[in-house]
């Protein structure tokens, strides 16, 4: 671990110190790009009533707003704590390429802010998750064009 990646975890944990002050929940993310920090989170849940307003959702909007794009390609994450699965899919589906965290989901569980759970019932089966979860392909045949109506209306606007 580079002092940079240890001075950027800091910086996570700092926001979330100072966001637990004011009442909100320990958690801080900082997004750095080329070593420059591009945007900052905190987790917003209690204060807006947003069940995914995740310290890392809030820094991967602003650095999107910061960037001018929804591709933050060459990012990378630090957060305070273990980024739960929705926080980790976005990163993904964002283009960050690297998350470094300082607090694991073993440190949280004692405080109830473990995602531990959540990890372990999504990796199972869709039949086997708490929550149930189906694809209902008759609702597609009923308008099939979808997603090709989608990609002509890309392909329109680009010409």
């Amino acid at each position: 671990m580079t002092d940079a990646t240890e001075g950027f975890l800091r910086d996570a944990i700092a926001l979330a110190r100072a966001n637990a002050q004011r009442g909100g929940r320990p958690f801080g993310a900082v997004v750095v790009k080329d070593g420059v920090v591009v945007a900052t989170g905190v987790n917003e849940i209690l204060a807006s009533g947003d069940p995914t307003a995740h310290a890392e959702l809030s820094a991967l909007r602003a650095a999107s707003r910061a960037l001018g794009s929804p591709d933050l390609s060459g990012c990378k994450i630090f957060a305070s704590g273990h980024p739960c699965p929705m926080c980790m899919a976005a990163m993904r589906l964002s283009g960050v390429g690297a998350v470094a965290y300082a607090y694991s989901n073993e440190d949280g569980a004692p405080y109830g802010l473990s995602t531990a759970a959540v990890y372990a019932d999504l990796a199972k089966p869709f039949a086997e998750q708490s929550m149930a979860i189906r694809h209902v392909p008759a609702a597609a045949r009923a308008d099939p064009d979808l997603y090709a109506d989608w990609q002509r209306g890309q392909r329109a606007d680009r010409s």
